[in-house]
């Protein structure tokens, strides 16, 4: 089979769209007939395009499938850049791209999974920030932000550093409450349009990186506090945490699409992330989920699962419960590192703990955020025995990654 024949040549295109984006991607209009034809100088040296524009002219087809095919020679071109956007209507390109030592084009698999997880909560934490500026979401207006997300296409990864793109439709609406069919021209009441969906997530992603900007300089939070109301979240710091965590650092662009262009703002942009970030951003997120929506518990049960330990971080573990208290696992954020060495301690020497703190679901997660120790109640087979119940052996040997996928059984 040629290799030209497993391309996918679209029928249809509009000439205005594609000459629009031939002009975006840095080909130069030399020359043409006005209404009839245009012709195209690429940005580096090779043949000249001729892009018919005449639609009705009886040869119109066979020239645009002939310039299309030309284009598809350049296979990384076409497949990464071109043809996305050919086939998508008018759509907004958000890139996210994580720094990867492995060859062109690659990433290890879980690092990939990571970035692809951090898109997408990315993309959902700025949707949501559309809706209301709120510290904490925890589940409020996931609903929207899923449709949102259900407008979005994902195209090819670029080569190089990793790179996940993102499409999100610009001409198009969201409905507000599920099921609403309104018509665009209500847009506000109960439908949003998607490019202002998209702009919120703009928003937020530019306001949290400006305060992570703010603690590099002043060693203080407080950028992340005043920035809640442009969209700063618990949701959006964890997606940046996601991204910066364990990387030589990461970046996040967006080329607003110019057919649908927006007054007094440009039309790409650029945020930058390193990989020392991470600490930043996990302290921030411990700050703005203290005063979310919350019920204070406590918990007695034995040490499970220990997170690496991050710098800068109190430490996260994991407690099941042995009392018969609900939930029947969490995980624990705590407010000071002392208590870390205390959880180390209770889960090499098979001990008992009782803490407190802010339960919050997160997904499929329990959570206590502050949390404190409250004490130690001794080892977990006196205790057991006491309470005249079968001693349990250790569900998770060492350490494990929090924020990587969820062990069996949990």
């Amino acid at each position: 089979m040629n290799i030209d024949d497993e391309l996918f040549i679209p029928e249809g295109v509009d000439p205005n769209k594609l000459a629009l984006i031939l002009s975006e991607v840095g080909w130069t209009l030399v020359g043409g007939r006005d209404g009839s034809y245009g012709r195209f100088s690429p940005p580096n040296e090779g043949a000249n395009l001729l892009v018919p524009l005449d639609e009705q002219a009886p040869e119109f087809s066979f020239l645009m499938e002939a310039a299309l095919r030309q284009l598809s020679e350049d296979r990384d071109l076409w497949t990464r850049t071109l043809s996305p956007r050919l086939i998508v209507d008018i759509a907004d390109e958000f890139k996210f791209r994580r720094e990867s030592s492995a060859p062109s084009g690659m990433i290890s698999w879980r690092a990939g999974e990571q970035l692809i997880s951090s898109a997408r909560r990315t993309l959902l934490a700025g949707a949501k920030s559309y809706m209301a500026p709120i510290r904490h979401f925890s589940n409020k207006f996931g609903q929207f932000a899923n449709r949102y997300l259900d407008s979005v296409l994902m195209g090819q990864t670029a080569p190089g550093s990793y790179i996940v793109t993102a499409y999100a439709q610009a001409d198009s609406v969201v409905p507000i409450h599920g099921g609403s069919r309104a018509l665009p021209d209500l847009v506000g009441a109960n439908v949003a349009q998607s490019r202002q969906v998209s702009l919120a997530v703009i928003r937020a992603v530019e306001a949290t990186v400006e305060a992570v900007e703010h603690f590099r300089h002043h060693h203080s939070l407080s950028g992340f506090e005043e920035g809640v109301n442009s969209g700063v979240s618990y949701e959006m710091a964890t997606a940046l945490l996601a991204m910066t965590s364990n990387s030589d650092g990461a970046d996040i662009s967006v080329d607003l699409n110019s057919a649908l262009p927006v007054p007094g703002k440009s039309g790409s942009v650029r945020f930058d992330l390193r990989g020392s970030d991470a600490p930043i951003l996990e302290r921030a997120a411990n700050v703005l989920v203290e005063q979310g929506p919350s019920e204070r518990a406590v918990i007695s049960g034995r040490v499970h699962l220990l997170a690496k330990k991050v710098a800068g971080s109190p430490g996260v573990f994991g407690v099941e419960s042995l009392t018969g208290e609900q939930p029947k696992k969490v995980r624990v954020r705590l407010a000071e590192e002392e208590d870390y060495h205390e959880a180390v301690r209770a889960h090499e020497e098979d001990l008992a703990i009782r803490v407190s703190g802010n339960l919050e679901r997160e997904g499929t997660l329990n959570w206590l955020y502050n949390a404190t120790v409250v004490e130690t109640l001794g080892p977990i087979e006196s205790l057991m025995q006491r309470r005249g119940r079968p001693v349990r052996p250790s569900a998770v040997e060492g350490q494990i990654d929090l924020f990587g996928d969820e062990p069996r059984g949990e």
